[in-house]
């Protein structure tokens, strides 16, 4: 039986409450429900599936850890969603204010670093922003980072979700603009489901 090891990379968003001492728990969020979809529909393969998220983390934190909490297990797919942390800490009382060029290095360099070491195909998942009025001064700051997310998934991903478009798109047929999140960045029930579903439509060219 063909054998695949997916790792799901990056913040609170991918963490969602997650087992820390046992990697093979996915949480509540999105990767419990993609890994799901994704064993359901490929019977005959044989999935072992590894959660790596910790809340909180910025690009640089990520990168920091990879080998220890990725890399080191051999990934034939490694996921990520990360960088709205980035953004969050250039507010609040403990600022910490990571450039977009600095984002752009931290990425570029996980990204690199995946691509020298391992032979995994690299899924990319877009940060987004829910409606959440004392989040809208972060909307400017995603403008300006989406494209750099973008541009490095040209350069480096198999795959790429841009969620902030599917979110956008799916919330017009909602008229509760909390349906997928109560505060524009972590995603409720129905959110993970959404963002489970779509990573698992997008990966089926990488498992064939």
């Amino acid at each position: 039986m063909k054998k695949i090891k997916i790792v799901f990379q990056g913040d609170s968003i991918t963490d969602a409450g997650r087992d820390y001492r046992n990697y093979h728990n996915m949480g509540n969020g999105y990767p419990k429900y993609a890994a799901q979809h994704i064993a359901e529909e490929n019977p005959d393969i044989e999935f072992d599936f590894y959660n790596f998220g910790i809340s909180g983390n910025r690009t640089c934190q990520l990168f920091d850890r990879l080998y220890k909490d990725g890399l080191e297990f051999g990934p034939d797919i490694i996921s990520f969603l990360i960088g709205i942390n980035d953004i969050w800490h250039r507010y609040g009382n403990s600022k910490i204010a990571t450039t977009d060029a600095q984002i752009e290095t931290n990425y570029r360099a996980i990204l690199e670093r995946v691509k020298r070491e391992t032979n995994a195909k690299i899924v990319m998942l877009s940060p987004y922003l829910l409606d959440c009025h004392d989040k809208e001064a972060m909307r400017e700051d995603l403008k300006t980072v989406l494209p750099i997310v973008r541009k490095l998934a040209d350069e480096f991903a198999d795959v790429y979700v841009p969620l902030d478009e599917k979110f956008a798109e799916a919330i017009k047929t909602q008229p509760e603009p909390k349906f997928y999140s109560g505060d524009g960045v972590h995603p409720n029930q129905n959110g993970a489901a959404f963002i489970g579903k779509l990573y698992a439509e997008a990966i089926k060219p990488l498992l064939k």
